[in-house]
């Protein structure tokens, strides 16, 4: 049977790694008998050339393949390994017509049956549970290894926040989602009530770094509020999302309840022009967000690119744990995350510490065996390279460390493959036009930029900040209060870590992860983020009266 030394190295530090949590038998159990999960139809372990997977579309309540069919290759190995059951401009028809059937007044509403808020919280229950069991957390991680290679913490932590997620809206919290307010009207009889109402036909796009969380997350918010979503995620890892909504399935979610295709994206483009659904979020690449934005009239929510970054202010403490958060930061999932540390502004005071040597360190313990760092998927080896030796051209700059591929691998040349890599450049360097451009652009690799500043120079931080047009993510080390006060007040990012175990990277369940400062910006976990993208204002005055006694009518006015 097919195994390549990097997978079976993985389960091997797998089933080390879990022997003190007391999940090793139930794993073991789980590898013999993963064809018993009752939702699954693909086994993590057996993929491979000799055993390709197959992803299906699902529309209309039934799922079915399609007459042409995508190829995705192994990312550790090059082997075709899953087929993709992809729908051309042809094939769009059912999938027009299921979006186009949904009212824009939604599948439910407060007015509108109103028991599917409690069906909602019911499936978020029994889904939660469902992955709270180690058999099936397991199945996922693995899965999300096999097509975004991650270590097995990463893997295992995506599939965590999605289960706590839908464990925090179980029960009554999803009409809870859907409370109203009243305000006292003007007279007897007259009451102004508001409510969150639903778009009604919806469509969600999502990348492939986190294949399980961003799509769940977000589905499961659109389907509370009373949409009709249709889903699509990248055709790359869309075997993850697939299994998971026949768990969803499994669990009570109605079948016609949502839709899920697999296309590219010229494809995709057409269905949302045909369908026009009434609201599309968007993570991905700045570049796709802006063109949807203007395709849909602005009908967006995006989370689109983020050059995400950490200043460390003067006061300098903790250096072992500031280090090794700023390595996880920029280098876990080979720097694959929209929250990645891509800029780090150090005070001068933490430049007379060990902290570069220390980053070092971390950042060359980190091997392809337990993919710690591993392939990129959207940037070539050459292509990260290049952008370094560019860099390198700056007056003052110098390679920190990394800036060469990895070694004895077979990561297919489609994919990249480089060490975790750090170019220190000037400050003043930075800020001068044309560098700017340069060494702002976002890499999504293991690949960072370091600087440095002085006491006098903070004001030109603010200014670097300040020209950044992607405000996702943020940290401010430092236990200053008027430090944080002065940096906080003058920068935007959406979800910005502060303190000194500040960090960049970070999207659990329990607070709101997304971009500030654009109207467009989308939230995701939390109840104010699924009220502001999956739902909108709706006002009811309700004026019942009585007509006041011997009322006539009055002057025209």
């Amino acid at each position: 049977m097919y195994r390549s030394a990097v997978a079976a190295r993985l389960l091997r530090d797998t089933a080390a790694a879990q022997k003190g949590s007391g999940w090793l038998s139930s794993l073991n159990h789980s590898r013999r008998f993963a064809h018993s999960l009752p939702f699954a139809t693909v086994d993590a372990e057996e993929l491979s050339g000799a055993r390709p997977a197959e992803v299906q579309n699902l529309v209309q309540g039934k799922w079915g393949g399609s007459s042409r069919w995508n190829t995705i290759v192994d990312p550790l190995n090059g082997e075709p390994f899953i087929r993709v059951a992809e729908v051309d401009e042809k094939g769009i028809k059912p999938f027009v017509e299921s979006l186009s059937n949904c009212p824009k007044h939604g599948l439910h509403n407060p007015f509108k049956l109103p028991e599917r808020y409690l069906l909602y919280g019911n499936i978020s229950s029994k889904a939660g549970h469902m992955l709270s069991l180690p058999k099936v957390s397991d199945f996922f991680a693995r899965l999300i290894q096999r097509v975004s290679p991650k270590s097995y913490q990463q893997a295992l932590g995506e599939v965590q926040v999605t289960q706590k997620f839908l464990e925090n809206f179980s029960g009554d919290q999803v009409r809870f989602l859907a409370r109203s307010f009243g305000v006292p009207g003007n007279h007897l009889g007259q009451l102004s009530t508001g409510f969150r109402w639903p778009y009604g036909p919806v469509a969600i796009i999502t990348p492939f770094n986190f294949p399980l969380e961003i799509p769940v997350l977000q589905l499961m918010g659109a389907l509370y509020m009373g949409n009709k979503p249709l889903l699509k995620v990248d055709s790359k890892v869309s075997i993850v999302m697939e299994q998971m909504m026949r768990l969803l399935h499994y669990c009570g979610l109605p079948e016609e309840d949502v839709d899920f295709v697999n296309s590219d994206g010229k494809t995709m483009n057409k269905i949302l022009m045909e369908a026009n659904p009434r609201m599309t979020l968007f993570t991905g690449s700045s570049r796709i967000a802006e063109k949807l934005a203007v395709d849909l009239n602005g009908r967006v929510k995006l989370e689109d690119a983020g050059f995400d970054w950490k200043i460390l202010g003067p006061d300098v403490g903790e250096a072992d744990y500031v280090a090794w958060v700023c390595d996880q930061d920029a280098y876990a999932c080979s720097g694959q995350k929209c929250s990645a540390q891509s800029i780090l502004f150090m005070h001068e005071n933490w430049a007379a510490t060990p902290l570069l040597s220390k980053l070092k360190e971390l950042a060359e313990r980190r091997k392809l065996e337990d993919l710690t760092v591993g392939p990129v998927l959207t940037v070539t080896t050459e292509a990260m390279l290049d952008h370094v030796n560019k860099l390198l051209k700056i007056p003052g700059a110098k390679l920190l460390f990394g800036g060469k591929p990895l070694e004895n691998h077979s990561i297919p040349s489609i994919y990249g493959a480089v060490k975790p890599t750090a170019v220190y450049v000037p400050l003043d360097e930075i800020l001068k036009h044309g560098n700017y451009e340069l060494v702002t652009k976002e890499i999504f690799g293991p690949f960072q930029v370091v600087t440095e500043y002085k006491k006098s120079q903070l004001s030109m931080v603010l200014e670097a900040l300040e020209r950044m047009h992607a405000h996702l993510t943020a940290a401010v080390v430092s236990n200053d209060p008027l430090f944080l006060q002065e940096v906080i007040g003058q920068s935007v990012n959406g979800t910005t870590y502060a303190g000194l175990r500040a960090r960049t990277t970070g999207a659990p369940q329990n607070h709101w992860f997304g971009p500030a400062g654009d109207p467009r910006g989308a939230g995701i976990g939390t109840p104010e983020a699924i009220k502001l993208v999956w739902s909108c204002h709706r006002e009811i005055i309700y004026d019942i009266g009585p007509v006041p006694q011997q009322w006539e009518i009055p002057p025209s006015t």
